[in-house]
């Protein structure tokens, strides 16, 4: 599986140049301290790790239970665990960093909660359809990000202890509804979706932190970032989520998702 994407790497960095002025433009702005020949060292790895990501994609779409959880370890799952034996849901939030897709398609055996991925939907309806009926094949409930306040109040209501799976790092769509913080020494807007819910049900909001041990190897541990969302002041859960996040992705950057235009969005100036 490597092999292929080795050449995947070779293809999609040398011949086609993906997105190379969005990436070094990104790191540039992202690590001015760093020189250039130490944003190239980072460049060239994060190439190599989206090329093992997009193998790992195809593998995530046919791959066993076994072969998931051997790939993707959870680490210290019982500070999840002891919610579901309170009865009480909990919302998971991480980030495009290292592999994701492992999650949502293992979400539902690997917890106790039932699990539901939150996500946009795709531009092309059949190939969303097809990728949807993968990564629920055991047991994950995938929503989209549109349908959610409905899928959400449903459970809650019938009290049925969800993990509600959420990647806040994604460019909003509406500026005038999103947290603008700073990241990476800039204006960013940041989704507050995830505070919203917590917030209104009081669920728990739990980071997960996923490293790469070695290629095909992943470790998943969990910390707690609220217990009691409804008594901390607004905006303080996704302002510690963009912190969290930030220091991870400081120590090992190659592994989040620099090809994507993350400020593509100007702050308003009516935005205080």
């Amino acid at each position: 599986m490597y092999l292929l994407a080795d050449i995947v790497y070779v293809v999609v960095y040398y011949l086609v140049g993906y997105r190379k002025k969005v990436t070094r433009a990104n790191l540039a702005a992202s690590f001015p301290e760093k020189t250039e020949r130490e944003r190239r060292t980072i460049e060239r790895r994060y190439y190599r790790h989206l090329a093992d990501i997009a193998v790992e994609f195809v593998h995530n779409l046919f791959a066993t239970p076994p072969s998931i959880k051997r790939r993707y370890r959870m680490v210290n799952r019982q500070v999840v665990d002891r919610y579901y034996e309170q009865g009480q849901s909990v919302i998971l939030l991480s980030a495009h960093y290292n592999n994701w897709e492992y999650m949502v398609s293992s979400l539902n055996m690997q917890f106790l909660h039932h699990g539901i991925g939150v996500g946009k939907p795709l531009d092309d309806k059949l190939t969303a359809s097809y990728i949807t009926r993968r990564r629920t094949r055991y047991g994950t409930e995938v929503v989209d990000q549109t349908d959610v306040r409905r899928v959400v109040d449903f459970y809650d209501r019938h009290r049925v202890p969800c993990a509600l799976m959420m990647l806040a790092d994604q460019s909003p769509s509406n500026p005038h509804k999103s947290y603008w913080t700073t990241f990476f020494g800039r204006d960013t807007a940041f989704l507050y979706g995830p505070e919203y819910f917590a917030r209104k049900y009081n669920y728990p909001v739990i980071y997960y932190r996923v490293d790469k041990v070695r290629r095909g190897r992943y470790e998943v541990t969990f910390s707690l970032l609220s217990e009691h969302p409804q008594q901390e002041p607004q905006y303080a859960i996704v302002e510690r989520y963009v912190r969290t996040l930030e220091e991870q992705i400081r120590q090992r950057p190659e592994y989040w998702l620099w090809s994507h235009r993350r400020w593509k969005r100007k702050k308003p100036e009516d935005i205080k």
